[in-house]
């Protein structure tokens, strides 16, 4: 576990890297990384497919404010890593992949909220 004090608003991939070398070292099954910030696209882009969970200051700060969880992420707050499925950024549900229908992203997968439609929570898979 490391905790470091960053002065930038977007962490960039360089950080999600380290953790993913100390995770292979040390043979973990996943990982997180926190901030209060924004991640760049190309961290989001290497964490994709690594069970590595990005949670920026928006998920932080609903996390913060007492947004509730469901009781089994309190009871295993590493699931995420046993499901392979992140909890949703906005309502903390678990999230499901999804295949975009129509639109500039047709065909794309991504993380949708098993809430849907009362939850429009997405996030890259």
């Amino acid at each position: 576990m490391q905790c470091k004090q960053w002065r930038a608003l977007k962490v960039g991939v360089t950080i999600v890297r380290e953790l993913y070398g100390v995770m292979a070292a040390r043979g973990a099954a996943g990982g997180f990384v926190v901030t209060s910030g924004v991640f760049t696209d190309e961290a989001h882009a290497f964490a994709r497919g690594k069970n590595i969970e990005l949670m920026d200051g928006k998920a932080l700060h609903a996390l913060i404010r007492g947004v509730s969880l469901p009781a089994r992420a309190f009871r295993d707050p590493l699931s995420v890593m046993t499901t392979g499925a992140p909890f949703c950024p906005e309502c903390q549900s678990r999230m499901v992949k999804r295949k975009a229908k129509r639109g500039a992203k047709a065909g794309n997968v991504f993380w949708g909220c098993s809430q849907y439609p009362a939850c429009k929570g997405t996030r890259p898979a």
